[in-house]
């Protein structure tokens, strides 16, 4: 008796309202041996989860019906609207290569200031992004600026679909698209070769070991090396000398760093993307020709000193013009 009044006891202090009886009693008694203290904490339930598993279950609930319903509207798409799902498509991973490039990007600049290194000490490949990064950044600072006017970004949306080559960058280009606009691109360049050929056939005859490095420096001052480079030329002489020789420069420090790690490393695009910063057109040229190429260009870069590196630029010209394999 004195037990069940101690059972009724414990009872209420659990919020029980539940009679005692001896089916409580022989429960209690039951439980001594296994919790050890008769008279201890209640166990808690296994039938409810903890608030932080609560909210994964939610997360992972809300991602899955997300990916299945996202599956279900690219299939609509795809049978129902199948151009401008391939337009779709390729601005979706647009978007997340771009996203990559900028994580990627702000880990070699963390690295950089944490560890205090140049940007001339960093691998071929990293100093590569950085520099492929910056421009497409560039190019994406021209949209954002020009959507920045109210109901401005369906203009925006319309120009990026009529003018695909000079507003967007190339994630989001279609394979046909690259092949076509890097061609387009190239044309401009070789537009600028017979003025540059014109430049050195004059100034040929006035080089003389005190005056090479004035006349060469003296030739960056033309607006023709600028379209060579595919660089504006359209700015004051001052900047146009600053950004080749900046652009001069960043090259030649690539091409220090791809010599220390050696052309064979490199796979078939990255070799087709030096050889084309470098001033030929590789979208048609075999890959083995590209290596024989880019290994000729890096015997003539690593041999220049830094005052010799307005010849640089006029390799860019003579390179790519004496090149037989090139189509264009």
């Amino acid at each position: 008796m004195a037990l069940s009044r101690v059972c009724w006891a414990r009872a209420a202090l659990w919020g029980s309202a539940v009679t005692p009886g001896p089916y409580v009693t022989r429960k209690l008694q039951l439980a001594r041996p296994r919790a050890g203290l008769a008279w201890g904490a209640p166990r808690s339930s296994n039938l409810h989860l903890s608030p932080k598993a609560d909210v994964k279950s939610l997360i992972s609930y809300v991602v899955t019906k997300t990916k299945v319903i996202n599956g279900k509207y690219h299939r609509f798409l795809g049978r129902h609207f199948p151009r401008f799902y391939v337009l779709y498509t390729i601005f979706m991973k647009g978007l997340q290569m771009f996203w990559a490039d900028a994580k990627k990007a702000r880990r070699i600049k963390t690295y950089m200031w944490k560890h205090n290194v140049k940007f001339h000490q960093l691998s071929y490949r990293e100093m590569e992004h950085l520099r492929q990064f910056r421009r497409d950044v560039t190019k994406c600072l021209f949209l954002g600026i020009i959507s920045i006017p109210p109901f401005a970004n369906y203009l925006v949306f319309l120009l990026m679909y009529l003018f695909p080559r000079q507003l967007l960058i190339q994630h989001f280009w279609t394979p046909k698209q690259q092949i076509d606009f890097l061609d387009i691109y190239h044309a401009l360049r070789k537009q600028s070769h017979p003025e540059i050929l014109g430049y050195l056939e004059r100034v040929i005859p006035l080089v003389s070991d005190a005056g090479l490095r004035w006349h060469m420096t003296e030739l960056c001052t033309k607006k023709a090396l600028s379209r060579a480079m595919l660089l504006t030329p359209y700015l004051p002489s001052f900047l146009l000398r600053h950004r080749l020789k900046t652009h001069t420069t960043v090259i030649h420090q690539l091409d220090k760093a791809l010599a220390k790690l050696g052309i064979g490393h490199l796979t078939p695009q990255e070799v087709k993307s030096a050889c084309y910063l470098r001033g030929l057109n590789s979208t048609h040229i075999a890959e083995e020709r590209c290596r024989a190429w880019l290994g000729e260009w890096l015997q003539i870069s690593c041999s220049l000193k830094e005052a010799e590196l307005s010849l640089l630029l006029h390799n860019v010209v003579l390179l790519s013009i004496n090149y037989t394999g090139s189509r264009r």
